[in-house]
């Protein structure tokens, strides 16, 4: 294969052809200018990049080192803070500021409900995901486990009449919560219709006692429809609910006011991810990345396949059309904005050489993914290009990502601040240095979000001396870990994100288990985060419930003016000595951790699947992603590290369950065993993440993963 010389870069074909002919058309910038100006912003911000990942390094060393000889942060916490100030790794907070971002999307300021995340490799997902914006309550409670699924109510091969009226019940309920009326319930209805006063609409609503109305008239504002199928627009706290109304169908002929289904605003946002959730190793797979990312920004990406033994082809939704209380046009948008989620600042790409090396990924996916944005048809209303920026360590790597950005506007010739940026809190320095870190991007910055897994992979990584850490349950629950989420929250309402931008909260990491959700998630609103992030389209549409039920800008005022954990809290994360485990419970956990690796790596090095719906050692089905796998890799490490396990012992566990994984992918036709093979690439990659994590960048997985998988493509190709 031989590189394209491109303003002196030299430039993989795959990728030339791509940006000249799809990226291009269409647009005012020229080849030749889109070339320069990429070879300028390579040249320019390439070095600083190196200074950067170099700081990281020396600093996690003397951290090291400080451990080392005092042991943990408890031994002496004061000196460990000061330490921390006196090696820059804790920076000064500036004075007190509001951001100053301006031009953002009413689903980033205004509005608050879940947010998705998606591997955009995948034209599929990247599709349903974006059309998540609309979801069917009666299909999100029928399928799930918000039903009871015991005895008559459980769901069987065919439709379940009793659990279609449980459905209906507990809709009823939510529709009660949210839309009250001003005598009786939903459950009493017996026609819905829309009458004409004055030449305003309103809402009546039929009941055996008689006619009533919604107690807030003005949370109906729309309606539409055909002859056969009404749909009736009802909104509170910004959300839109639409009652469809359709006596002839299956389930609304059962029901006495002919309501078939509810259909919920849900992920209002999707982050398209070019990240975590993707395995993009060469130039032909990031080029497929990208093209995805422009199918979505021009409306043009399409998917065909196979359902229910007939063939489908997903597109975009159109937006829904309606008429207002006045009759004038009522639309609604269709589909979540959408954002697009970078690489962070560490791996570079051989998809573009310079001076005959690899450059920094991160720098080809600013440019390549705001030129694809620049083909936008039909998502940011205001011209916005929201790009999620992860793992930046502390607010100087925050504003090198603004500088980058900058860059990229002036070579594009995009109106200065175009680009807005999402800072993932999900890195120790960035955390104890929140306050700073948005100050870095006051002008840009469009959300702040806790990261909690990639978060507690860098806080053991970041404490790998200190001793052994404890297991990854007993984690979740220590303090440190709840000072993160307050100060995310409490600084971001001091800096002025309320109603100016997203502050946002983690993943539901169990797909198949909605009633826990349900259970525990309206703990995210009721924090004060206008978004969190959901594994599904149908978890969207279930905890779209809660933002019903709880105001956020309510909870966010509530919350103003509270009390910032001190760093000391956000410090404390302990360890536990080597003692304190019976060699059964270590025993156990170290499967536990195994078994997770070994699931999400082998799919990640054979298949390129970047992002899994994985069993764990008690067959519970988890969403791993890169970010999981850091912590799992990280906490084996640790633990060798500190004489818990042995080599020995953690190569010993690993193979006994390349066993229990490959029983797993059984029905996998195209898994390869790992248990007929150790030295196979899939299993030595899983074995060095936990043999070798401790010397591994902040302990990323991302450097062993790439070369993994890039050697198997090669053995493919040949």
């Amino acid at each position: 294969m031989t590189y394209a010389t491109k303003s002196g870069l030299s430039v993989h074909p795959l990728l030339v052809d791509f940006v000249e002919k799809e990226a291009l058309p269409g647009l005012s910038v020229s080849a030749e200018q889109f070339w320069s100006g990429f070879a300028a912003l390579v040249a320019e911000h390439g070095p600083t990049n190196a200074t950067l990942l170099a700081k990281r390094e020396d600093l996690q060393g003397r951290i090291d080192d400080w451990h080392r000889r005092y042991g943990p942060v408890a031994n002496n916490p004061q000196g460990y803070e000061f330490f921390l100030r006196d090696i820059g790794y804790v920076v000064p907070e500036p004075a007190d500021f509001t951001i100053e971002t301006t031009g953002l999307d009413p689903e980033i300021t205004t509005l608050c409900g879940p947010q998705l995340v998606v591997p955009v490799s995948n034209a599929r997902y990247a599709l349903n995901a974006a059309n998540a914006r609309w979801g069917s309550l009666y299909d999100a409670l029928y399928g799930t486990d918000v039903i009871e699924r015991s005895g008559d109510l459980a769901p069987g091969k065919g439709y379940n009449a009793a659990r279609g009226a449980a459905v209906v019940d507990r809709a009823a309920s939510f529709l009660d919560e949210a839309f009250p009326l001003e005598s009786g319930s939903h459950r009493d209805a017996t026609g819905y219709h829309v009458i004409k006063e004055d030449g305003v609409r309103r809402l009546v609503v039929d009941t055996a006692a008689g006619r009533t109305v919604l107690k807030d008239q003005a949370a109906f504002v729309g309606y539409g429809g055909t002859e056969t199928k009404g749909e009736l627009v009802l909104r509170h706290h910004g959300l839109h609910v639409i009652l469809v109304i359709e006596p002839g169908s299956v389930i609304g002929g059962s029901h006495k006011a002919g309501l078939s289904d509810i259909i919920v605003e849900a992920a209002l946002t999707t982050i398209q991810d070019c990240e975590d959730s993707v395995a993009a190793v060469d130039a032909e797979d990031k080029v497929g990345v990208y093209r995805n990312w422009l199918g979505l920004m021009n409306g043009s990406l399409e998917d065909t396949f196979e359902k229910g033994g007939r063939q489908v082809t997903r597109k975009l939704n159109a937006d829904r059309s309606y008429k207002d209380v006045n009759g004038a046009p009522l639309v609604l948008k269709g589909r979540s904005l959408l954002l697009v989620r970078n690489v962070g600042h560490l791996m570079t790409t051989d998809a573009v050489l310079a001076d005959g090396r690899p450059i920094g990924e991160g720098l080809m996916d600013a440019a390549l993914t705001v030129l694809c944005a620049m083909h936008d048809t039909l998502n940011s209303t205001t011209g916005a290009i929201y790009i999620v920026k992860p793992k930046m360590h502390g607010p100087e790597e925050v504003a090198f990502a603004c500088a980058i950005f900058a860059s990229v506007e002036k070579m594009l010739e995009l109106k200065p601040l175009t680009i807005k940026i999402g800072i993932m809190d999900e890195e120790r320095r960035t955390s104890a240095n929140l306050k700073a870190a948005i100050h870095a991007a006051r002008e840009r910055v469009f959300f702040i979000n806790t990261g909690f897994l990639d978060r507690t992979g860098d806080e053991i990584h970041t404490s790998m001396e200190a001793g052994a850490v404890l297991r990854k349950d007993e984690i979740k629950s220590e303090r440190w870990i709840a000072s993160y989420e307050d100060r995310n929250v409490l600084i971001g309402l001091a800096c002025g994100l309320s109603g100016k931008a997203q502050i946002g909260k983690g993943m539901w990491a169990r797909p198949d288990d909605m009633a826990a959700m349900m259970a525990a998630k309206s703990g995210h609103p009721n924090a004060g985060a206008n978004t969190a992030w959901v594994p599904s389209p149908t978890a969207a549409t279930l905890h779209a419930l809660h933002y019903h039920q709880i105001d956020v800008f309510e909870a966010q005022q509530r919350r103003h003016n509270q009390p910032v954990p001190p760093l000391s809290e956000l410090f404390s994360m302990p360890v536990q000595a080597s003692y304190s485990l019976s060699r059964e419970e270590i025993t156990r956990e170290l499967e536990n951790n195994a078994q997770g690796i070994l699931g999400y790596v082998v799919r990640w090095v054979q298949q390129g699947v970047g992002c899994s719906k994985v069993p764990d050692i008690n067959n519970v089905g988890l969403m791993e992603d890169r970010a999981t796998c850091r912590i799992s890799s990280q906490a084996v490490a640790n633990w060798l590290r500190h004489g818990l396990v042995s080599k020995d012992e953690v190569t010993s566990v690993f193979e006994r369950m390349a066993a229990v994984v490959d029983q797993q992918n059984a029905d996998d036709p195209i898994y390869r065993p790992m248990a007929e093979n150790f030295q196979s690439v899939a299993f030595q990659a899983a074995l060095d993440l936990a043999l070798h994590g401790a010397d591994q960048p902040s302990g990323y997985t991302e450097p062993l993963l790439h070369a993994a998988r890039r050697k198997v493509k090669a053995r493919e190709v040949h």
